[in-house]
C-alpha cells in the first residue's frame, strides 16, 4: 500500500515562501503523474500543479499560481516538492499530494497551509 505523506504547511505572511514536501513509500517512478491540489473551505479541490515523473520532466501549473509556484522531485529521496512564493490570503487551504499509477490514485492527508498577517 502507497502512502503518500505531505509536510512543510504552516503559518505565512503575505508575500512570504513555504516549500511543500511529498514523501512517497515506494519509488515515485512507479507513478506517471504527481500533483498538488488545494482545497479552501466549501469550495471543491482543485489543481495546482502536476507534473509527468519519469522520462521527460512536464510541468503544469493552474494560472493563479503560474510564476510563483514551482513543482520539483528528488528521485533518491522519493519526494516531490512544491515552492511557493510571493504568497497571497487566498492561496490559503489545506494542500494535497497525488500520485497516479496504472491501477490507482493515491492521496495525501494533508496539510495546511495559512497566509495572514
Amino acid at each position: 500500500q502507497v502512502q503518500l505523506v505531505e509536510s512543510g504547511g504552516g503559518l505565512v505572511q503575505p508575500g512570504g515562501s513555504l516549500r511543500l514536501s511529498c514523501a512517497a513509500s515506494g519509488s515515485i517512478s512507479n507513478f506517471y503523474t504527481m500533483g498538488w491540489y488545494r482545497q479552501r473551505p466549501a469550495e471543491q479541490r482543485e489543481l495546482v500543479a502536476s507534473a509527468t515523473i519519469g522520462g521527460i520532466w512536464r510541468t503544469n501549473y493552474a494560472d493563479s499560481v503560474k510564476g510563483r509556484f514551482t513543482m520539483s522531485r528528488d528521485y533518491a529521496k522519493n519526494t516531490v516538492y512544491l515552492q511557493m512564493n510571493s504568497l497571497y490570503p487566498e492561496d490559503t487551504a489545506v494542500y494535497y499530494c497525488k500520485a497516479d499509477s496504472t491501477v490507482r490514485v493515491y492521496w495525501g492527508q494533508g496539510t495546511q497551509v495559512t497566509v495572514s498577517s
